[in-house]
């Protein structure tokens, strides 16, 4: 199973920053003792070319260059640095390459970081830059269109179960029917203005493993009766956790791992490829974020598993494609 890691590249931020920067290797090295099975790559940085399929040039030029405003910093929560533009780039380069490799035959691969999806077309914001869930959208349409003149368009679904809507992502496809944008969020959480989904489903302070997995159970079944997706795109958040400072709501490991259960599965009873974020995770334990998501690597290579047992090449005829809408 293909993961891919840009964490040598650290944002030097400053001292009593909130963002955990330490999790994203920390992440890498329990993966490379625990579970070998899983293949460590690289990422290669997203080209401006693929970002400005989603990002206006002005945004990304200002990333490029380090002319971004103080407060476009602020209200992305990082200082601009050379670290901090490429590590942005190499992001979105990391679920691009985790599609790529599911759609091209692995059916499941992974970012051990991403779901930077509160990246506007033309900002950033939330300790996101650039939006890789919505980038890789708009490439994989494009490289699935240049493939197969002849059929329908790519249609993506993207499930993202952070604990913080994903405002970015929604607005830049508002308008656009061929992906379908589900969120579960917290409902009295940042951002404390939501854009709308195509279908957003807001949670209480407190919300437990139970009252979540029916909530997911309810949402999945919605996607399903109206959209008919060719690829997933899950952003695996580790803040629902009880433990996280930022979250709000109560999952156990026990809850999280049943909600990565229950999408993986989801996915894999339809034979649709998919690709994985970890999106955000802010524990008062370091450890416990990144025990998250080391459970929802441990659940994803078990439905990669399934993967490699032949049923890539049935999905590869009958789920990538679409008939036009």
């Amino acid at each position: 199973m293909h993961a891919y890691y840009a964490d040598h590249f650290v944002l030097p931020l400053p001292s009593g920053h909130r963002f955990p920067m330490g999790k994203y290797a920390r992440l890498r090295e329990r993966l490379v003792a625990e579970l070998p099975e899983v293949q460590m790559q690289e990422a290669l940085p997203a080209s401006r070319g693929e970002l400005a399929l989603v990002h206006t040039p002005a945004y990304i030029e200002a990333v490029a260059s380090g002319t971004l405003s103080p407060a476009a910093q602020r209200e992305i929560g990082f200082p601009w640095s050379p670290a901090m533009a490429e590590r942005a780039r190499r992001s979105v380069g990391a679920t691009l390459q985790a599609c790529r490799s599911a759609l091209g035959g692995a059916g499941l691969a992974a970012n051990l970081a991403g779901g930077t999806h509160h990246a506007y077309a033309d900002k950033g914001s939330g300790f996101c830059v650039f939006n890789d869930f919505a980038v890789a959208a708009r490439l994989m349409q494009a490289e699935h269109a240049r493939l197969n003149r002849a059929r329908g368009p790519l249609r993506v679904a993207i499930i993202d179960l952070d604990v913080h809507q994903g405002n970015g992502t929604a607005s830049i496809f508002a308008n656009d029917a061929s992906v379908f944008t589900l969120s579960l969020h917290g409902a009295r959480n940042f951002p404390f203005r939501k854009e709308p989904s195509d279908l957003d489903v807001e949670l209480p302070d407190g919300c437990d493993d139970d009252t979540y997995t029916d909530a997911l159970e309810r949402a999945l079944g919605e996607l399903e009766r109206r959209f008919d997706p060719g690829l997933v795109l899950y952003l695996a958040g580790a803040d629902p956790h009880e433990g996280d400072r930022l979250g709000r709501l109560k999952l156990s490991f026990d809850g999280l791992e049943a909600r990565d259960r229950r999408v993986m599965d989801w996915a894999w009873q339809k034979r649709l490829p998919l690709a994985i974020a970890m999106g955000g995770g802010y524990g008062h334990d370091l450890e416990a974020t990144v025990q998250v998501q080391v459970n929802t690597y441990r659940t994803a290579l078990q439905y990669w598993q399934r993967w490699r047992g032949g049923a890539a090449a049935v999905a590869g005829s009958t789920h990538w494609h679409n008939a036009p809408a």
